[in-house]
């Protein structure tokens, strides 16, 4: 999930990586997948400069990953929406709003769509926000 394309030349391009949350959530443009519900799966990642709890092994010092659990898991059990990509950009904007972080890229699966005669893995999206394009 890791793209050097996005690393910020500025400075330090430090990331906490959180993959394969496993929840339930009730989105999707069907009526049924609203209703019933189903399985999704983020890999998440947050950048920003972890050299002070490098340095400091003070939790209070960086970005704790169980309260980014509970926020995205507060989105996708959440309010329903049609899209992954509205999804998606839910959890992305809460996370930039409710942590000092300086980006976050966000993968929203599907495992196994509803989609008659098909046999796919997953669908999914995946998306990557920026402090400033959310102001």
């Amino acid at each position: 999930m890791a793209d050097s394309s996005q690393i910020n030349s500025t400075g330090p391009s430090d990331r906490i990586i959180m993959e394969g949350m496993q929840l339930y959530g009730f989105h999707g443009a069907n009526p049924e997948e609203r209703a019933l519900g189903q399985p999704y799966v983020v890999d998440l990642s947050v950048d920003l400069d972890l050299n002070k709890p490098g340095e400091s092994d003070l939790l209070e010092d960086t970005v704790n990953y169980a309260h980014v659990f509970r926020t995205v898991q507060s989105v996708v059990e959440g309010e329903s929406k049609n899209l992954l990509e509205a999804t998606a950009q839910a959890i992305a904007s809460k996370i930039l709003a409710e942590f000092p972080v300086k980006a976050v890229r966000v993968c929203l699966k599907k495992p196994r769509p509803p989609i008659r005669g098909s046999v796919i893995e997953y669908a999914a999206v995946e998306i990557y926000r920026t402090k400033k394009e959310e102001k």
